[in-house]
Order: structure tokens, then sequence, then C-alpha cells
């Protein structure tokens, strides 16, 4: 049985692997946004040691321009949506999901996964590799992995779902926050203030990567890295692969022949199945 800790059955997975696949998603990113559907302007360039100023250097938001009504009506970009304002963002208060609030997170990894070309693709390789004998376990396996709650303040107040994807608060600042859409609807409210960047990635089209610093109604975020314009599926896609094969570990993918690094990171203080252990962290490394 194949154990998220290296070891155990299933083939081995080389980097090289990894790569390739990482490429076949990005090509199949259909959802993903264009030019014409987001702009945005990335503004003040700071360099990493000066990440931990709080320094409000950008005059106007990230978001320039987002065609909302070609994006948020697909069915992915809409699961996305129903489930973003089902969490509250300070730890240590309990997270209590209501049944509809849970059949969401069914419907987000059913048209994620299940009903995309690009997550079909990633159930295929990690198949072919015998990590999951049916999709049937694949789709589980994600649904304890990323919502499966656990504790990281006394309560059971956390999952990877909502600390990569919703954002946290905890110790006074900002904690995970890695999705372009979750920024946007946040600053487009007027809850969430850019700050600047402090990296910006070599492509020049979406997906796109950023290192951002933004101020989250009080709470300061140093640098909240994420992948821009990119589909919902493409981000939970590429997260996913990088925890299931190289799960607390720096994982090397290419994206239209350039490098991009995703560090992940494992929740080691409880379990869910065999042992197994639910995503801490997930985010685009920046240099």
């Amino acid at each position: 049985m194949w154990k998220r800790d290296g070891r155990g059955g299933g083939s081995v997975i080389t980097d090289a692997e990894i790569k390739a696949l990482s490429e076949t998603l990005y090509a199949l990113d259909s959802n993903k946004a264009t030019a014409s559907e987001l702009v945005i302007d990335p503004q003040a360039l700071v360099p990493g040691s000066q990440t931990s100023s709080k320094d409000d250097l950008s005059a106007a938001p990230l978001f320039q321009y987002l065609n909302e009504e070609a994006l948020f009506s697909r069915p992915t970009y809409a699961a996305l949506l129903a489930l973003l304002d089902n969490y509250n963002r300070m730890t240590g208060q309990t997270e209590d999901f209501s049944p509809q609030q849970l059949a969401e997170q069914d419907v987000f990894l059913k048209e994620t996964m299940s009903n995309t070309e690009l997550g079909r693709e990633l159930f295929a390789f990690l198949f072919t590799k015998g990590i999951y004998a049916s999709e049937e376990e694949f789709i589980q396996d994600l649904k304890m992995m990323w919502f499966g709650l656990y504790s990281r303040s006394n309560k059971m107040d956390s999952s990877g779902f909502e600390h990569i994807f919703a954002g946290e608060v905890k110790g006074g600042k900002v904690s995970g926050f890695h999705n372009w859409i979750r920024f946007y609807l946040l600053e487009k409210k007027g809850q969430l203030n850019y700050y600047s960047h402090s990296f910006d990635g070599p492509w020049a089209t979406y997906p796109d990567v950023m290192g951002m610093q933004f101020m989250w109604e009080g709470y300061y975020k140093q640098v909240g890295s994420a992948v821009i314009g990119c589909s919902p599926e493409f981000d939970f896609a590429l997260y996913s692969l990088c925890y299931i094969t190289r799960p607390g570990k720096q994982c090397h993918l290419s994206l239209g022949g350039k490098k991009l690094i995703i560090q992940t990171y494992t929740w080691d203080n409880s379990f869910y199945g065999d042992g197994k252990k639910y995503i801490g962290s997930a985010f685009p490394a920046t240099p």
C-alpha cells in the first residue's frame, strides 16, 4: 500500500515524470484566464529582505479587471466560490459544516477532478503508478487529505483546503492564503489591500506566479505566493500531485518550459485512514 512518507508500495515516481505530467496539466488547463479576461497591475517590486516592512507601495489594486461572467459561470469556478465562504479565518474557532457545505466539498471534487480532462489525467497517472486502485479511492483520499479537519489551536479549526485556498489568521498574521481567486474576491470587497510583490514569475501569459505582500483586514501577509490566472482544477491538481508524490518536500515542476517549485508540508499531529497525513500547506516557492 502506498504511504505518503515515501515508503511502501507503488512505483517510484521520478522528478522527470512529475515535470512531464505538469507540462501536460499546463497544456490541458482550458479554463485558465486569458489576457482579455484578466488584467493585473503588479506595481511595486520589493526585494525579499523588505517584505516584512508592511509598507503599502502600490496605490492601485492588483486586479484591474476580471471577466467574472466568462469565468465564474464555469462549473469548477462556481464550485470553488461555493466553498470559500464556508470558513472562519481565525484559528481556535471550531469549523462546523452544514450538510449543504459538506455537499459543496463533494461537488468541488467532482467538478475539478472527475469532470475535467485535467483532473482525469492526474488520476490516470497516479493509477498507473499504483497509488490508487480506482477513481473512487482517489476522490475519497483527496476529500480526507484536503477537507478533513484538524487542530491548529486546540479546536478542530483547520484543514488543508481552508489554509491554502481560503487563508487563515493565526498569531496575529495571515497564514496560508495561496489562491488568486480568493485574493481577487476580497480585494474587490475592499477587505484586502495589496501592498507589493517580491516575485513575479517568467510567464508572459496565464498562469503566472507571484509572491504578494498584503493586508487582510488588519492582518499582514509577508509573502502570499500564488499561481495567478489558472483554473481551480489546475491549482488543486498541482498541489495534490506534489503532496502525494513529494510530501513535505520541494516538488519540481515545468510549466511551458519554465521551472516552478511547489513546497508542501504535511500535518504531523493527527492522521486519517491507515496513518495518512493531512496536507498542512502547499504553495509556490519563491526565490
